[in-house]
């Protein structure tokens, strides 16, 4: 049984660039970001449905948030995915780490998939990517903040093994201002290991490789 210690870490995400074949026979590219994804990164994002981009953290439609995003990775504190499909991003993946102190050894992830490109499998291809990079940085447990409304979002992580383990009424707002609850997820990165393992010998994840 494989755990977050004796999974060997893969190659920097600065140099992984591979192709994934989805459930549905299309090619993709799993990428980093780059500095000249900017107008891919705000393309996607304006294409996202309203509902979709109104539980989004900020603003999406605004350019300057979009291009603060792309340099955030410079700190080294986040780690950003991209999937792209005929020259546009179809999906993006973010790894946030906590810091030090009582967020030592925690991450955050958070993964938005186009409504075109759901139920493919592309969560779980953007998930295992951060997962390998939150190894890298020797995290321990992962989490996930959503609002109560992203119930794709709640399907993609439940299948990935995270649990419900808090629920604060009305403690954040969305684009609108209204406020929504907020869910928290967590999960083991060990737990999310053997999930994989379990999906490698069902084949399922044999698919995205």
């Amino acid at each position: 049984m494989m755990d977050a210690s004796t999974v060997p870490p893969p190659a920097s995400l600065d140099t992984i660039e591979k192709q994934v074949t989805l459930k549905d026979g299309r090619k993709v590219t799993v990428r980093r970001m780059h500095a000249d994804d900017v107008e891919r990164s705000y393309r996607f994002f304006c294409a996202l449905p309203t509902e979709d981009r109104k539980y989004l953290r900020v603003d999406v439609t605004r350019r300057e948030m979009v291009e603060r995003r792309t340099t955030e990775a410079d700190d080294g504190r986040v780690e950003r995915v991209v999937v792209v499909h005929d020259g546009g991003i179809v999906a993006d993946g973010a790894l946030e780490l906590e810091g030090h102190g009582w967020g030592d050894k925690v991450a955050e992830v958070r993964i938005i998939v186009a409504r075109d490109w759901q139920r493919l499998g592309l969560g779980s291809v953007v998930a295992r990517e951060l997962f390998h990079r939150a190894s890298q940085h020797r995290a321990v447990r992962i989490v996930a903040r959503l609002m109560r409304p992203q119930e794709g979002a709640h399907r993609i992580f439940r299948r990935l093994g995270f649990n419900e383990e808090f629920l604060i009424p009305e403690h954040v707002r969305d684009q609108d201002g209204v406020w929504q609850d907020l869910i928290i997820m967590r999960c083991p990165l060990e737990d999310l290991w053997r999930d994989m393992e379990r999906k490698l010998a069902d084949g399922d994840w044999l698919r995205h490789r």
